[in-house]
């Protein structure tokens, strides 16, 4: 087992819970493929994360990015494995042969992308925010501009960077200032300032393309005047040599995790020398952009998937060798022998908590970019339809949950750990810091449950929710006449009832004097959506484990209790089978039962954080 990633659950997720290698290899578009060639894939990324990306990870933390002289140079030891990752082609591996891919299912790239980034996620943010800039310009681009730019940042021999936070204009992205004046030959001059740029400047590549949001002179205020850019830090010249383009980074930020990850203030056109080409049509950045906040979105998930997973895993592994204290049973004997601390009950409580929450992100991402490929391979527009459907209701819970959870995962790994969790020489406190930002960047988690509450809900009145319920529905009901799950189906039913209650709640209150009612609790409604959403996918992993364990006690003839247990004990694929059971029991018991609460909290309608007066939060 690596530290990384639990290839066998990614396996269970693949094949035995989503069937990719059925469903999707009968599809045209996917027909040249198999599980061998998915597997092998996979074994791949894991070899490269293994040998390459992890052993740059803790180094990389601790030389972080420099900024001298104008220019920024990345930690020394990621150049080897950028080029490798570059040269093996696997940022464009569910592209387009036409652009340079391999043309592999969306849902085959999340167990490389969670390999690669657990083993070093500052390093991974590279090629993909690159992947990012790369789709935007195959979709808006000219042919003219996907000649020059496209194929080099398919193959990421060029840099791509998402240009849209300015100083004053974070979250509120219709109040940025910056300019884009045209020009006689159709071209536009840029100007202003960027900042949290990730991947704005570094010695990776030798160019980036910067995809900016700007305003056109004249155009309507707020984000109905904003438009797109590509604006190359180098343009290419008519006779192919690369020329400077009033692109100037004033700096890098110190911060808290992913010191690996450039994240720049940029100025563009401090000379008035800065030339940008429009992407689309003028005064539909904002449009475009969320065109792409699905992958951007999906893409930050998988990073708390990718930190908790290894946190876990590590923690797993530190427990099982760490030998502190006696057996609960001997410890007012002060001559017992001391035992492994995963012997202890809260050791292991805390390790089920881990290994449940990882297990659902892992299934809940998948599932929705198993979703992207269903849209991809859909024979008619309605088939289309409804997956993306899935797709855009999953996406805002994706981030904020995978983000969250993630997190708290990281933390309870350093619980395991205890005070050694806490120092540097472990790696678990940098798994934490560097998972921090996803709750922050490609939109707070509570601007995701704005778009959850605002856009996704009110879609067709409500229809993207009534789909999503159908499809569980369907999905669970071969699993509903195993006895042995009958109460989690008990707790899981209630817990989606008290989700449905609290969706007719909001429905109301947004067409009363109350309206502000749902924007106030939106993220703990996103958090109870999410439980519903992971409880789910637990309970129908449950449901397959179910199955596949009895048909292991016949086939080894373990007809009673003791037989059971010793083949448990024994047989790796029986006792993978209890522990996906067991994680759906935990967490189902665990946090389900929590939903009603959660819902009654919510329904109160409780205005106080509104009502209260600015003073009295604290006095001055």
């Amino acid at each position: 087992m690596n530290l990384l990633v639990d290839e066998r659950d990614v396996k269970f997720v693949l094949y035995e819970q989503l069937g990719i290698d059925e469903k999707l290899c009968r599809a045209p578009l996917y027909s040249e493929f198999s599980r061998e060639t998915f597997d092998m894939v996979i074994g791949e990324a894991t070899k490269l994360a293994e040998r390459a990306f992890y052993p740059t990870n803790k180094p990389g933390d601790e030389q972080g990015c420099r900024f001298e002289n104008g220019q920024v140079k990345v930690p020394d030891c990621f150049h080897e494995a950028y080029r490798l990752h570059r040269e093996g082609g696997w940022l464009a591996m569910t592209d387009s042969p036409e652009v340079g891919g391999q043309g592999l299912p969306v849902v085959l790239s999340q167990p490389c992308v969670e390999v690669l980034g657990a083993a070093n996620w500052s390093l991974l943010m590279y090629p993909g925010l690159t992947h990012g800039a790369a789709l935007l310009l195959e979709k808006y681009g000219t042919p003219e501009l996907r000649e020059i730019y496209m194929e080099k940042l398919f193959a990421g021999e060029w840099g791509g960077t998402m240009c849209l936070t300015e100083p004053g204009a974070g979250s509120d992205v219709g109040n940025l200032r910056t300019k884009a004046a045209r020009n006689p030959d159709g071209t536009y001059t840029i100007s202003g300032q960027k900042m949290f740029i990730s991947s704005g400047m570094h010695d990776l590549t030798d160019n980036i393309v910067h995809m900016v949001l700007a305003r056109i002179d004249g155009a309507p205020a707020g984000t109905r005047g904003i438009s797109i850019f590509l604006v190359p830090r180098l343009l290419v010249s008519e006779s192919g040599e690369l020329v400077d383009n009033d692109v100037a980074c004033a700096g890098i930020e110190h911060k808290m995790g992913i010191h690996g990850s450039a994240t720049c203030v940029l100025n563009f056109g401090e000379n008035g020398k800065c030339k940008g080409f429009l992407m689309g049509e003028e005064n539909k950045g904002m449009r475009i952009m969320f065109d792409m906040m699905n992958e951007a979105r999906l893409f930050v998930g998988m990073q708390g998937l990718c930190h908790g997973s290894a946190a876990y895993l590590h923690a797993l592994q530190y427990a099982r060798e760490r030998v502190q204290g006696s057996a609960i049973e001997n410890m007012k004997d002060g001559d017992a022998p001391r035992v492994p601390i995963i012997q202890h009950p809260d050791v292991r409580r805390m390790l089920l908590s881990m290994k449940s929450s990882t297990e659902g992100m892992r299934a809940m991402l998948y599932l929705t970019a198993y979703c992207i490929d269903r849209v991809r391979i859909a024979e008619n527009e309605e088939e289309k339809e409804l997956f993306q459907g899935y797709v855009d209701l999953l996406i805002p819970i994706c981030k904020s949950v995978g983000s969250d959870l993630g997190f708290r995962v990281c933390e309870t790994a350093i619980q395991v750990y205890g005070g050694y969790g806490f120092i540097h020489e472990y790696p678990v406190e940098q798994f934490m810091r560097d998972c921090k930002i996803a709750s922050l960047y490609e939109g707070t988690n509570g601007i995701q449950a704005l778009d959850l509450v605002g856009r996704k809900l009110a879609y067709k009145q409500g229809l993207l929710m009534k789909n999503g319920m159908k499809a569980v529905g369907k999905v669970l009901a071969p699993w509903r006449e195993d006895y042995s799950l009958h109460e989690l189906f008990k707790i899981y039913d209630e817990a989606q009832e008290s989700l449905i209650q609290v969706t007719k709640f909001f429905a109301l209150k947004s067409i009363t004097e109350d309206f502000n009612v749902p924007v106030l609790y939106a993220k703990p409604y996103l958090d109870l959506f999410g439980d519903v959403v992971i409880g789910f996918l637990l309970l129908w992993q449950a449901g397959i484990a179910s199955k596949r364990l009895e048909e292991i006690y016949a086939e080894q003839s373990a007809h009673d209790e003791a037989a059971r247990g010793k083949l448990l004990n024994e047989n790796r694929g029986a006792a993978f089978y209890f522990g996906k059971i067991a994680s759906a029991r935990f967490f189902i018991n665990q946090v389900l039962t929590e939903a009603s609460g959660k819902a009654r909290g919510i329904m109160n309608g409780d205005k106080a954080a509104l009502e209260m007066p600015e003073l009295g939060f604290a006095a001055d």
